[in-house]
């Protein structure tokens, strides 16, 4: 049991629930302001699922670097996993890969349901349910398969997308069943954190990946300048939720509890510079989980202070 808890890479998933608690308590403040109700249960099943995903996630890039030799390569043991260490088969894992698969898409069809289903928005159903689906080939195609797209330098990208927008926009969705641009802000922040995780993971994997021919979009860009990428993803999303805010009106309107959020940029400045100050990659793994971490308290305190008052 402890091999698979490793391999579900516990430190991982406050990173994927952010995206989750910004959309829906957007969601809840806007709600609450014009009269309306909030569903706790919905946010409970969007965090259910966005956690399943992400344990599947990990458990099909476990298999796929696994696999494919690129973790073979990985010269710190702490950076090897299971498949790799074989602490768990590579059969074993490829179930768990199924089995995740199908819970995933059970508990997005219990998620739509509750959101959609049962007040009769059949296109919402519908479009929602595709869009679980499309999560979930995206959560095993990024290392599974003859074209991983994380072996092309699409990672970035698609963590961007998936992490971000959908995660922000889709769980805003969810409550509001209307789209407002807005609320791309915020996602952008949400995408741009996520995407930050994972080119420390690959800035910190440069040289194996390099040796086993995982071309990320940390190993084409090189080192150093895969950190300069890195330190702007770290800029931006403070700004983009002032940006936020400033829209909303909040400064016009003398609410300044949403600000409470800004608090981050003095630990947000220390963790660049930290950052900034590692010479060797295998260095950089202590960081993914403080940059994980300071993801969530981005999200809880936005959501704390809108819904606040």
């Amino acid at each position: 049991m402890t091999d698979w808890i490793k391999a579900a890479r516990l430190r991982t998933l406050p990173l994927s629930i952010s995206g989750i608690i910004i959309g829906s308590f957007i969601a809840r403040w806007r709600i609450l302001e014009n009269g309306g109700t909030w569903d706790w249960k919905i946010f409970a099943m969007a965090i259910l699922v966005t956690l399943l995903y992400q344990i599947l996630s990990n458990f099909a890039n476990d298999y796929g670097d696994g696999v494919k030799g690129t973790d073979q390569l990985r010269v710190n043991e702490a950076e090897q996993r299971a498949v790799a260490s074989g602490k768990i088969s590579a059969g074993q894992m490829k179930n768990a890969v199924i089995l995740f698969s199908v819970l995933s898409l059970i508990a997005t069809v219990a998620l739509l349901y509750l959101a959609f289903f049962r007040d009769g928005l059949m296109n919402e159903f519908y479009t929602f349910v595709a869009l679980g689906v499309a999560c979930i080939l995206a959560a095993i195609c990024y290392t599974v398969g003859k074209k991983p797209y994380g072996y092309i330098g699409l990672g970035d990208l698609m963590v961007f997308i998936f992490f971000g927008l959908v995660s922000v926009c889709g769980s805003y969705f969810l409550f509001t069943k209307t789209f407002d641009w807005d609320v791309l802000i915020p996602a952008t922040a949400v995408g741009m954190m996520s995407a930050a995780v994972l080119n420390l993971n690959n800035m910190r994997d440069i040289e194996s990946d390099a040796a086993s021919g995982k071309k990320t979009l940390a190993l084409r860009l090189g080192f150093k300048m895969a950190m300069v990428y890195e330190i702007i993803l770290l800029m931006l999303p403070l700004i983009l939720i002032l940006v936020f805010l400033g829209v909303n009106g909040f400064i016009k309107e003398g609410k300044y509890y949403p600000f409470i959020v800004m608090i981050l940029l003095f630990p947000m400045t220390a963790l660049r510079r930290k950052i900034m100050a590692v010479k060797e990659p295998r260095e950089l793994d202590p960081f993914l989980k403080q940059v994980g971490i300071m993801t969530l308290m981005m999200a809880v305190l936005l959501a704390f202070g809108l819904n606040y008052f």
